[in-house]
């Protein structure tokens, strides 16, 4: 699923191609031999990202990271975590199929998010996520620039949240 709408006020919306996706539960103590498994240096801080080529990490909570690579490597990925899984504890889970990432991007970003998060999104800082509620529905909020953001959201709150993004946008270009 690839659409993109544009509104003329300053947002766009997009579905953005799928990805290889996982949830990585680790030991702290553990996180180096996982960067070498995944190929990029896993941050340890809640909230941070690191990337590196194409591929993506994100600390969502003292244990929790959410990995994105291109769908190709997904094998490769899972058959590097089998090997690493011999000497250190983890639990490597593919979301890939699950989940839907929604980008919005626009000078008015952060008002049109405002219509389902709860948090003061400002206060965001770049190549940072949060697992949070967007409306009733559990995302995973990644923030890429300063006017843009991705929503990760599970296939079946995806029309929830797309659909309520979509109103949020004809109702910033109407001055509501």
């Amino acid at each position: 699923m690839n659409a993109q709408v544009k509104m003329p006020h300053a947002v766009s919306i997009a579905v953005l191609p799928p990805v290889a996706r996982f949830n990585l539960r680790i030991a702290l103590r553990d996180l180096d031999g996982a960067s070498k498994a995944f190929g990029v240096a896993l941050p340890a801080k809640v909230g941070q990202g690191a990337a590196r080529k194409d591929r993506a990490a994100w600390c969502l909570g003292p244990d929790d990271w959410l990995l994105h690579a291109p769908e190709v490597e997904q094998t490769a990925i899972c058959a590097n975590f089998d090997t690493l899984r011999a000497t250190t504890p983890h639990s490597l889970t593919v979301l890939s199929d699950r989940e839907f990432t929604i980008q919005i991007s626009g000078p008015d970003v952060l008002e049109l998010l405002s219509c389902g998060s709860p948090l003061d999104l400002s206060r965001m800082g770049i190549g940072c996520a949060k697992r949070t509620l967007f409306d009733t529905a559990q995302i995973v909020l990644i923030r890429d620039a300063e006017d843009t953001f991705r929503i990760e959201v599970w296939r079946s709150f995806f029309p929830h949240v797309h659909d309520l993004l979509l109103i949020a946008q004809r109702e910033l270009a109407s001055g509501f």
